[in-house]
């Protein structure tokens, strides 16, 4: 049988040119093809060029973080009232009137926005004339997993492109070296896994590509012992000379797509474990970030990595860390997570600006949902309270990338439970962030089963007011 009637799968297990000696198994094994991309021409002129979400995982609890209530502690203990309760979402409260309960830590105005922030995050107030603050994001469940899904692939159920892929569908790359879009870990992962950096339905050259922490960025990325960096090319040139003949039988964008992975995972052998390590970085600048240790995971060490790799023209990273689900405890589990995140958060927006990289750089800070100005009690004995998940109107941040600096954008009632100015959905938020890369949320589509799909379906309004 001629070589070029084979599957591919079968050449790769009976050949001497296998994969165990290219070393690039675990790629393969992943479907993972993110290859060097084309840079694509945007629809607008764009205000930003890539994109470092900084996903805080169960969401963070803005009424304890950038949403003060004085009325939440005057009214402390009573009943929510019921006017409010009929509107309100509970994902795990079971009381027919929860009670009140408000912040126990100090807000204070800072910078000349005179933004007000509470006294967990002191770096964050430290940037609060560089950063916009939006009150009023809403979003469609009060499940984790599903709310991840909605703010990562604007849809409740698995199978759509995320919000990464989209962005690198419609605009490519320009790194040749290294993933356009990039996942970095620490801390639990999200509930609804890879699913929330898949590429979906869109080609898997698209999806997310997560950098493990420690050891090999990727599995099998390294050569095995006694293979040479010239032996090592020439397998992937004979690979690949395969892999075009049997594009050329079957127009198959799949393999296109694994052709170029091949080619992206080789430089990635060199560029991917200089990008990791971090003897480069001055003591300041480790400090600055609050990284002791160089060599330990870390989200603060994830910070970090996320501008080196924008710097090497990455198109989106994405940090994930948790966990922020206070249901109960939060009076000690909030002020840990602040700790792990709120100084690496803030050093990411001063370094960023500091070497220029900011006016390029969206950098996005929240989570999939927020908290409730109610406590919520453990069915077990001695379990200090904590907040039930919050759907109708939490924070998150915003900075650089065009958008207009020291803006509170939005309000909630004096109970901070309900939006008492314009709502923005997820849909609004991811339609605005595509519009910061130069993107038309409804014009960047993608025909599948007959119809063409886009990451908004068919909602989303663009959020000038962000931009100033």
């Amino acid at each position: 049988m001629n070589v070029t009637d084979q599957t591919r799968r079968q050449f790769f297990g009976t050949s001497a040119l296998s994969l165990a000696p290219v070393a690039l198994s675990s790629l393969l094994a992943s479907e993972q093809d993110d290859g060097p991309l084309p840079a694509q021409r945007p629809h607008h002129r764009p205000c930003a060029k890539s994109i470092i979400f900084l996903f805080q995982i169960g969401g963070p609890s803005q009424l304890d973080l950038f949403d003060p209530k004085p009325m939440l502690l005057r009214r402390e203990g009573e009943p929510l009232p019921e006017s409010m309760l009929k509107q309100i979402s509970f994902a795990q409260i079971q009381e027919k009137q929860p009670k009140l309960m408000g912040s126990p830590w100090k807000f204070a105005r800072h910078g000349e926005c005179g933004a007000t922030v509470s006294e967990l995050v002191p770096h964050t107030a430290s940037i609060a004339d560089q950063i916009t603050i939006a009150k009023t994001i809403k979003t469609d469940d009060t499940n984790h997993m599903f709310a991840e899904l909605m703010m990562n692939t604007g849809w409740r159920q698995f199978g759509r492109p995320s919000l990464g892929s989209w962005a690198v569908y419609g605009l490519g790359t320009e790194s040749q070296d290294l993933p356009a879009f990039t996942v970095l870990r620490s801390g639990m992962r999200p509930r609804s896994k890879g699913a929330n950096y898949g590429n979906g339905f869109l080609p898997s050259k698209y999806q997310g590509t997560p950098l493990r922490a420690s050891g090999d960025p990727i599995l099998n990325l390294a050569n095995p012992d006694g293979i040479s960096v010239d032996t090592q090319r020439q397998s992937i040139d004979a690979i690949n000379d395969l892999n075009r003949l049997r594009l050329q039988q079957t127009g198959d964008d799949e393999i296109a797509a694994r052709i170029a992975s091949y080619e992206v995972a080789f430089r990635m052998q060199s560029v991917a474990p200089e990008l990791l390590e971090l003897k480069n970085e001055t003591p300041q600048t480790l400090a600055d970030y609050g990284i002791d240790d160089p060599a330990k995971p870390s989200f603060a060490r994830n910070c970090l990595i996320a501008r080196r790799l924008v710097e090497r023209g990455v198109r989106f990273v994405q940090c994930f860390h948790g966990d922020w689900d206070h249901h109960t405890g939060i009076a000690s589990g909030l002020p840990q997570q602040c700790q792990l995140t709120d100084q690496p958060s803030a050093a990411l927006v001063k370094d960023l600006a500091q070497r220029g990289l900011l006016d390029d750089t969206l950098v996005i800070w929240g989570g999939e949902l927020g908290r409730t100005p109610v406590a919520q009690k453990s069915d077990k004995p001695n379990v200090a309270v904590g907040r039930d998940h919050q759907i109708e109107a939490f924070t998150m941040w915003l900075a650089g990338g065009g958008v207009k600096p020291g803006q509170t954008i939005g309000s909630t009632n004096d109970l901070g439970c309900l939006p008492t100015s314009e709502s923005w959905h997820v849909y609004d938020l991811q339609a605005t962030i595509l519009h910061a890369l130069g993107l038309d949320h409804e014009r960047l589509t993608y025909r599948y089963q007959g119809r063409d799909f886009r990451l908004t379906d068919i909602h989303g309004e663009v959020k000038r007011q962000l931009f100033g």
